[in-house]
């Protein structure tokens, strides 16, 4: 078979285009979708490594906290209990004869300590009484720390407050 030399120009310019469309669909664009696919997968993993690292940055200060909590622990007074010094905080700060009741609830398990919680409603304090009061029972010296505060106005008298609170510590 003839072929003059214009064909045989499209011949050769249809093979060389045929073999570039071969080399780029099945070596180039694999590589770099293979390569695109792999700097993922690193970013991913990097990633991870970064929130491995943070979780354990984390649980040290956890742990360091936790240690520091039970040397505090350690360091009450022998035979503490939240119920009386609640009590005892509560004539301090002069509203002992406000307190409607004080409930003790079951401890539960929270890790290595048990958690101690007491509820207890005021009625007709001031708010300098109650903030009075606050101030003395949110220790961090014996781990005393409210979990709730419920806070209303007393509707016998006005100008005072009734409140409801949730005191936790450790054991």
């Amino acid at each position: 078979m003839k072929l003059a030399r214009r064909e045989k120009y499209f011949v050769s310019a249809a093979v060389l285009c045929l073999a570039v469309f071969f080399l780029f669909q099945f070596l180039i664009f694999p590589f770099f979708e293979t390569r695109r696919r792999l700097q993922r997968g690193v970013r991913a993993k990097e990633d991870g490594l970064k929130e491995i690292v943070r979780l354990s940055s984390e649980y040290h200060s956890y742990r360091k906290a936790s240690q520091g909590i039970k040397q505090i622990l350690a360091g009450r007074k022998e035979g503490f209990t939240l119920f009386s010094f609640l009590e005892k905080s509560a004539g301090d700060a002069g509203v002992k004869a406000h307190i409607k009741y004080m409930k003790p609830s079951v401890s539960t398990v929270t890790g290595p300590y048990k958690e101690s919680l007491v509820e207890m409603k005021l009625e007709a304090i001031t708010l300098q009484q109650l903030i009075g009061y606050l101030y003395r029972i949110e220790s961090p010296n014996d781990v005393v720390s409210i979990k709730r505060i419920s806070i209303n106005e007393n509707t016998k008298k006005s100008g005072f407050l009734d409140a409801v609170l949730q005191v936790f510590t450790f054991q």
